[in-house]
């Protein structure tokens, strides 16, 4: 499938690509049309630059709190492109790439100005809402699977998450109850060194993230992930062993198909997030390094090599991702939701509490008007 070469400090990964974007000796690259390999480079642009925007519309005091992904492009775009259309995806909440394959609206920059509508409409993409507490979309990601076998369906699920989730209880429930019940889930760890300030070596002792999923009774693989390449070869082999009826399973769990773990070794090149300073844990001299293996660098000198790309059309490219984003941002500042809204989604049927306190907002509004809801009441 792949060769396996090495990113700083990281042996032992499946790769396609070096830093120089050339394809490695014995490697074999993914059977892609060239409108596909086109087609995630534009992805990855977008991605990149919607990053760049949304950092300095933070600054700006135009959204909150915002995680940028610089780095994690290659992961995010080429594991997507493995599964799919009707597939789910389960992520964190840094994986704009991810969402961004399936197709970005507007609605998506409004949960960033505080409007939880900008998560309701991720269910028609088969996206499940964003988790900001680490790691708690994982058993749902089972559950999402588990329910896929149990109705006979041929849908898998994909889980993101990072390095620092593996810390929780919630990463082994999920992993293990998925072995046992042998579900068509894929658990996709976003290894980007830092669990906020907290650095990959002192988040486990275990050797490699992959590893763990041995004692989940199923196969994790290490992958370079600012190679969409070899990003892409590893995540369609684990999807082609979760949809498999025929794979063979171990003894006694159940109907084929089985779980997979992919640690996808990257670096976040940016803050954990805009209210986070880097610098305060690691060096930059670190940040150089892996920063040789930028992915949309790399790729785009393999597609130039091919002769997909060249000046005028990368050119193009990035007016064309440019003018989407700036539209996008247009837009979601044009958008007035209400408010009320906030009460209709935490429950089916509102609790009491949640009753009273859409009453007092009600009231408020009706007494002060919408200029209530910013001063201190």
């Amino acid at each position: 499938m792949t060769t396996t070469g090495s990113l700083p400090g990281e042996p032992d990964l499946v790769q396609v690509l070096d830093e120089n974007g050339s394809v490695l000796d014995g490697a074999t690259v993914p059977d892609l049309s060239e409108e596909a390999l086109v087609e995630m480079y534009e992805q990855m642009v977008f991605a990149r630059h919607l990053d760049e925007r949304a950092v300095t519309l933070h600054r700006q005091g135009r959204i909150g709190t915002y995680p940028p992904l610089a780095g994690q492009e290659a992961a995010q775009v080429a594991s997507t492109h493995a599964l799919a259309d009707d597939d789910w995806i389960s992520y964190q909440y840094r994986e704009h790439g991810a969402v961004g394959v399936r197709g970005m609206s507007y609605k998506y920059l409004l949960y960033w100005m505080g409007y939880e509508e900008g998560n309701g409409h991720l269910a028609d993409e088969y996206i499940f809402p964003m988790n900001i507490s680490i790691g708690s979309q994982l058993p749902h990601a089972t559950g999402m699977a588990w329910a896929s076998k149990l109705n006979g369906d041929d849908n898998v699920v994909m889980c993101h998450f990072g390095d620092g989730a593996t810390s929780e209880g919630d990463f082994h429930e999920g992993l293990n109850f998925a072995g046992v019940y042998n579900v068509p889930a894929i658990f996709f760890c976003n290894n980007n060194q830092y669990a906020i300030s907290v650095g990959r070596e002192n988040q486990t002792a275990s050797a490699t993230i992959a590893q763990k999923a041995e004692a989940y009774g199923f196969e994790g693989m290490r992958v370079d992930g600012m190679d969409p390449l070899a990003v892409y070869a590893v995540t369609e082999a684990a999807v082609e062993k979760a949809r498999d009826p025929d794979a063979e399973p171990p003894e006694g769990v159940g109907r084929a198909g089985r779980p997979s773990l992919i640690e996808a070794v990257m670096y976040r090149l940016g803050a954990h997030t805009t209210v986070d300073d880097p610098d305060a844990y690691r060096e930059q001299a670190e940040v150089e390094r892996w920063r040789a293996f930028d992915p949309i660098e790399r790729y785009e000198s393999f597609l130039r090599d091919r002769g997909l790309l060249d000046d005028e059309s990368v050119d193009e490219i990035h007016s064309t991702v440019e003018d989407e984003v700036a539209a996008m941002i247009d837009e979601a500042e044009q958008a007035d939701p209400d408010p009320m809204a906030m009460f209709e989604r935490p429950y089916e049927t509102p609790t009491p509490r949640v009753q009273e306190q859409k009453e007092y907002l009600a009231d408020l509004r009706e007494r002060h008007g919408d200029d209530a809801l910013t001063r201190d009441e």
